[in-house]
C-alpha cells in the first residue's frame, strides 16, 4: 500500500499544531499588509490579523510561492509514495491552478484536488482523504472522490458589517450606505466556486433563522435527503466578535444529533467580511 501524504493550505483553518496532531501539512497563507508579507500562522495571528484589519491597513491575500509548494512535496516525497494535495477553492484563489501546474512535473505522484471548499468545509476534506488514505485508495482516487462530491457542501455566513465587502469592491458605497442605514444583516453563500448574496435580514436573529433553515433545507433536499440529516456534517465558524458562544450552542440546539466542529473563519474570507461574522456549515459525508 503507498504511503500517501496529505497537504493543505491554511485556509482549511488547521493550524500548523493541529496539523502536527492530525499527521497532516499545511502551506501558510501570504498575506500582503501594509507592503509587509505575512504568513498566517507563521508570521500572524489571528489577533494580530484582526487588530490590523480594523485599524484599516491595507490587507491583500496571495497563494503560496510555487517555490514553497514545491519545496514541501520534494520534502514529503523522500518518505511518502504520493502526495493529495487540497488548497482553497478555485472560484476564490488561482492557488489550485497554480498547484495543478506544478504537479505536472511530478509523474502522477502528486494528485492536485479541486473540491471547491474552504474553511471547516475544506478540513472536512483533508480528514476524508486522511481516512481514504488509511483504507489503501490510491491518490488519484482519493482526488476523484473528493471531486466528484465537492458541490455535497454549503456555507452560510452572516455579516455583521458591511464596511469590508464595500472595501473590497464586493458591495457598491451606495449600497453600503443603505444597507448600514437599514441595520441589514446580509447572509451569504459558498456553495462551490464563489462568495455570493443569498439573502438580506434585519435583525441577527432573522440571519441566525435564515441560516439554520437553509441547513435543513439542504439537509433535506440537495445534501441530505432527510430532515434527520443522517451522512451529513454540521460544522460552525465565525470571526471574534460578541454572541459566538451563543451562535454554538443555537447550532447545537438545533441539530442534536450531530456533533458540531467549530472553528474560527478563513482569513482569506475574513478580510472581505470582517469581524463579528456567524457562520453554519452543512458537509455530506464522503462515500467511497
Amino acid at each position: 500500500m503507498s504511503r500517501i501524504a496529505i497537504v493543505t493550505d491554511s485556509n482549511s483553518g488547521i493550524t500548523q499544531a493541529d496539523a502536527k496532531e492530525l499527521g497532516v501539512y499545511v502551506l501558510p497563507m501570504p498575506f500582503d499588509i501594509d507592503g509587509k508579507e505575512y504568513f498566517e500562522d507563521i508570521s500572524l495571528s489571528q489577533e494580530e490579523f484582526y487588530h490590523m484589519l480594523e485599524n484599516d491597513c491595507e490587507i491583500s491575500t496571495s497563494q503560496p510561492s510555487p517555490g514553497a509548494v514545491t519545496d514541501l512535496w520534494d520534502q514529503l516525497l523522500k518518505d511518502y509514495d504520493e502526495i493529495v494535495h487540497i488548497p482553497m477553492s478555485s472560484g476564490l484563489s488561482s492557488s489550485c491552478a497554480t498547484a495543478a501546474m506544478l504537479a505536472e512535473d511530478y509523474d502522477g505522484k502528486v494528485r492536485v484536488v479541486n473540491n471547491q471548499r474552504i474553511s471547516v468545509t475544506m478540513r472536512q476534506s483533508v480528514l476524508d482523504a486522511q481516512e481514504m488514505a488509511a483504507a489503501g485508495l490510491s491518490a488519484a482516487k482519493i482526488g476523484d472522490i473528493l471531486e466528484e462530491q465537492r458541490f455535497e457542501s454549503s456555507i452560510y455566513i452572516m455579516v455583521d458589517t458591511l464596511k469590508y465587502l464595500k472595501k473590497g469592491g464586493r458591495i457598491t458605497p451606495a449600497a453600503a450606505a443603505l444597507g448600514t442605514l437599514l441595520k441589514l444583516k446580509p447572509v451569504l453563500q459558498i456553495q462551490g466556486e464563489k462568495l455570493d448574496a443569498f439573502a438580506k435580514a434585519r435583525t441577527v436573529k432573522q440571519a441566525k433563522t435564515i441560516m439554520l433553515n437553509a441547513i435543513r433545507k439542504d439537509m433535506e433536499t440537495r445534501i441530505g435527503h432527510s430532515a434527520a440529516g443522517e451522512h451529513v456534517h454540521i460544522a460552525a465558524s465565525y470571526t471574534p466578535g460578541d454572541g459566538v458562544e451563543q451562535w454554538l450552542q443555537e447550532i447545537r440546539e438545533a441539530f442534536p444529533n450531530h456533533e458540531v466542529y467549530a472553528a474560527p473563519l478563513s482569513l482569506s474570507i475574513s478580510c472581505h467580511i470582517g469581524p463579528g461574522a456567524l457562520a453554519v456549515t452543512v458537509t455530506k459525508e464522503t462515500v467511497y
